[in-house]
């Protein structure tokens, strides 16, 4: 897991988007490219510096593949607070992701059984185009990823979950009040989410400082999702200084961030 801390939240934008653009084919390879998608204010700097790369003709996301982490249930894909609607907004607004490309977890159906059996094929989705090339991710405050709450199976796969009450008063500013946001949601699990070929996850400010140091620091646990990047060989962590103020090993990550130079190397 490598750890950047970028000095303030134009930095940490540019240093995730570098990181997300590094890991993706480059525009023309034949390999299509396949990225999964995050919502809420964090990752909002990172898909401007992506839509700054694509106007400078460093990227081209015309054919890109996204997939979106999760979707209210009980809303449709209409709905101006959907997470389609969103993405679309800022995302394939931003970037140039055709909406026809985008695709978003089903929270609407007849039953229960058919909303679940949506989830499952979305898993499969996923799997058939190869896999998400690199996973864009926030944290919630208490350590959420997706909306994998505090408690969810490290292996868990596509399903409804439902969302814990912090979840649903920090997303009330964007109801008319929190009696108007849905109680449950249909989320790629945190065992979806580490079969992605590179993680990278934002955070900024010291509301997210706890959930920060627990999941790079504390212990591999249901109770702090976050902890799995623990798990992936390619986790690439963008914070500002805020969200870093609680982590114990801040100058050893500062130092792993200079890399290494050929002085370091021994000749054989």
């Amino acid at each position: 897991m490598r750890v950047l801390i970028g000095s303030n939240s134009q930095q940490v934008a540019r240093i995730a988007a570098d990181n997300v653009l590094s890991a993706l084919p480059e525009p023309g390879s034949t390999v299509r490219q396949v990225l999964g998608l995050a919502t809420g204010s964090s990752p909002l700097g990172l898909y401007r510096e992506l839509g700054l790369a694509v106007s400078e003709s460093r990227a081209d996301f015309s054919h890109t593949l996204g997939f979106a982490l999760d979707e209210y249930i009980g809303i449709p894909q209409t709905h101006p607070q959907s997470y389609r609607q969103t993405l679309i907004t800022e995302v394939c607004n931003v970037i140039g992701l055709r909406p026809e490309n985008l695709f978003v977890p089903q929270g609407t159906g007849n039953s229960v059984i058919a909303v679940q059996k949506a989830a499952d094929d979305y898993d499969t989705s996923i799997a058939a185009v190869g896999g998400v090339q690199v996973q864009i991710l926030g944290i919630g405050a208490n350590g959420h990823l997706g909306f994998n709450e505090p408690g969810s199976a490290l292996r868990s796969r596509t399903r409804i979950k439902r969302l814990a009450s912090k979840t649903r008063e920090d997303n009330a500013r964007f109801f008319s009040g929190i009696n108007h946001v849905p109680t449950h949601c249909v989320t790629q699990g945190l065992g979806t989410i580490l079969e992605a070929g590179r993680l990278v996850l934002v955070a900024t400010g010291f509301g997210k400082a706890d959930a920060i140091a627990a999941a790079l620091e504390g212990p591999l646990s249901a109770s702090c999702p976050g902890s799995v990047l623990q798990l992936h060989p390619d986790a690439v962590v963008v914070l500002d200084d805020a969200a870093a103020s609680r982590l114990k090993l801040r100058e050893y990550y500062d130092d792993a961030a200079a890399g290494i130079s050929e002085e370091h190397l021994v000749v054989l």
